[in-house]
């Protein structure tokens, strides 16, 4: 569907707001402008999730379903497949997935969400993308696509913008509107463009020069935890072999009142963030200078391993046990990646669960948050009915209710790899 520039231009809905991806990232901040009293339309091309939410049914935890239903309700949020809605748009955010195919970024959904939005854009408008890229997609890569679809130019005749997203999953204490939201723009134009939506949500923001410094903070942010957590877990790999606890020595270190950060160990990196944003930064870096970002290779080939580490140690309990490994039987306590989502999506009990497949072994599973249709295929999931009693239960995800994981209690040996649990029969990295 193609719309003169010169209609658009006639009815500008200033109140008028389009979120493209209503995931993880996108569904909040939907919900966030509608509170603030836009009205906004939400895009997404998968079907099911359109589905699900359009029947007032919320797909992660962080927006309730009441939320959801109010807002549907009120007429002032509807959910998509159809780009041509986008008419009359004043602002428009993309918070599409940025994942990596092969180690190398892919942001065919940034291009294929530009191309789609542009026809739409009119004088006036504001553009802004949250999805996590290296430096200089938003002026390299959207804005000639933007131009092109629209016959307009960027920061002339309409504004563009990069602020990224700081959603955190599960966080009960830090959420969309209480952290601090770095804004940036193509010109001063722009950044005013974009700073004013963002606080017309009630977000406290953080001004920066450019696109390309706030699509370096983003991936600064993740990398940093991605090397501190591989620091811990090569250590915890290292603690038996010195007759340490590594658990205590980090205990201790973390009274200190200054130079410390507290990360502690863990059976891998999960999300979409920590497995794939430093793989971006290192990807641009050897790109744009033919260097190796060698932290990030350290910390992706320690990280990466960790899965394997635990199974390893897996399976040096069950032959404590005199358990035969091909043919025994093994619990998993938690599948999603971090505590109190239903997010799989790089979840390292993943991969532990098919190197305990790869040996024999029959996966069960426990995990309330993750409904079935994103449940792994392979894993048999632990129904009330099921018998009880495993050789050895692991206990990944630390989900709050982790005392409700009663199942673990049928276990004769439970490795916790992430020291929430302690016992006679509890072991832990």
């Amino acid at each position: 569907m193609r719309i003169s520039l010169e209609r658009m231009e006639e009815v500008l809905d200033d109140n008028f707001v389009v979120v493209i991806g209503q995931g993880y990232v996108g569904l909040p901040l939907s919900m966030a402008a509608v509170a603030a009293g836009y009205r906004v339309l939400g895009i997404d091309l998968d079907e099911h999730r359109v589905n699900l939410i359009s029947a007032g049914e919320s797909p992660i935890r962080d927006i309730s379903s009441d939320t959801l239903c109010s807002s549907i309700a009120s007429k002032q949020y509807f959910v998509t497949t159809d780009y041509t809605q986008c008419y009359r748009f004043s602002c428009a955010i993309i918070t599409v997935p940025t994942p990596l195919r092969d180690g190398q970024p892919d942001l065919s959904f940034i291009e294929s969400a530009g191309q789609s939005l542009a026809p739409f854009i009119s004088r006036g408008c504001t553009v802004i993308l949250e999805s996590t890229t290296y430096p200089g997609t938003t002026e390299e890569l959207l804005v000639p696509i933007l131009e092109k679809g629209s016959g307009l130019r960027a920061g002339l005749d309409f504004h563009v913008g990069y602020s990224p997203e700081r959603i955190d999953p599960g966080n009960a204490e830090w959420g969309l509107l209480n952290t601090p939201k770095v804004v940036s723009g193509i010109g001063n134009d722009s950044l005013r463009a974009v700073d004013g939506f963002y606080s017309s949500l009630g977000i406290s923001t953080v001004q920066v020069s450019g696109t390309r410094e706030a699509e370096l903070t983003k991936l600064l942010e993740n990398t940093f935890r991605h090397v501190n957590i591989a620091l811990v877990n090569e250590l915890a790999m290292f603690s038996s072999a010195l007759g340490v606890d590594i658990w205590e020595s980090i205990e201790a270190a973390s009274t200190k009142p200054f130079g410390f950060m507290k990360f502690t160990p863990g059976p891998g990196v999960g999300g979409h963030c920590l497995p794939v944003d430093p793989s971006y930064l290192s990807w641009a870096i050897q790109e744009k200078t033919g260097g190796n970002f060698r932290f990030v290779e350290l910390a992706n080939t320690v990280n990466s391993y960790m899965p394997q580490f635990v199974v390893n140690k897996a399976l040096e309990l069950l032959k404590e046990q005199n358990e035969e490994i091909r043919g025994g039987r093994v619990l998993i306590a938690g599948l999603a990646y971090k505590p109190d989502t239903s997010d799989t999506r790089e979840s390292p009990s993943l991969a532990v669960a098919d190197l305990l497949a790869s040996r024999g072994i029959e996966v069960f599973a426990v995990d309330k948050h993750v409904p079935d249709y994103s449940w792994p295929p392979g894993v048999i999931r632990l129904h009330e009915g099921h018998q009880k009693e495993f050789p050895l239960g692991l206990l990944l995800t630390h989900h709050t209710e982790v005392g409700g994981f009663h199942h673990l209690e049928g276990c004769q040996t439970i490795l916790d790899t992430r020291k929430v649990l302690s016992g006679p029969n509890v072991r832990h990295l």
